[in-house]
């Protein structure tokens, strides 16, 4: 039986490895020092979501219904900074969040260290802000027709807005059944 020889490792292998490895190092030293810049102020909010406004919102520029909810949020009296970024960006944002495709929307906003995906209605923003669940944020799934910012005309489909956790668990927050002024 023919036995196989192992080569050492070269000098330059070795000191690949040691790039490498000094690399990932250096990777997860910044990703540490991200999170503990965010809450160097007492504030556990990253600094990419931060803002002067009340809410910071992440959108595509093409998508109009995302351009309307901001226009709605703005008309209840909130000030929103509208950030536009390219669809990999937005996706790439949810991921971060952790925000699964389940509740994914067209554009992705942040208020006071909580997430809004989707067309949240702004009564349930602030009743967010004012029970303070322990909750990641509030999310209104896909674009029903009706929703704030996806009016269209008389047409309504029923829809919920779900609040979830950081581990991805679900619950009912509210229901809107049909639009405002048009019965029980």
């Amino acid at each position: 039986m023919k036995t196989l020889a192992m080569k050492r490792p070269t000098r330059l292998a070795l000191l690949a490895g040691t790039f490498l490895l000094a690399a990932a190092g250096a990777w997860m030293l910044a990703q540490a020092a991200v999170a503990d810049k965010s809450a160097a102020d007492g504030s556990s909010i990253p600094e990419w979501q931060q803002t002067e406004q009340d809410m910071k919102v992440f959108k595509t520029p093409q998508c109009g219904c995302c351009t309307d909810w901001v226009v709605y949020l703005r008309e209840q009296g909130m000030s929103v900074e509208a950030v536009d970024v390219t669809h990999q960006q937005l996706n790439q944002i949810k991921m971060e969040v952790g925000l699964s495709r389940e509740l994914a929307s067209c554009h992705t906003g942040f208020i006071d260290g909580y997430v809004i995906e989707g067309h949240v209605p702004h009564e349930d923003v602030l009743r967010l802000l004012d029970e303070r669940p322990d909750v990641a944020g509030l999310a209104v799934p896909g674009m029903p027709v009706g929703s704030p910012g996806m009016e269209m005309g008389d047409r309504f489909d029923p829809y919920h807005v779900l609040s979830f956790s950081r581990s991805g668990d679900t619950e009912i927050f509210s229901t809107y059944h049909q639009l405002e002024g048009t019965g029980d």
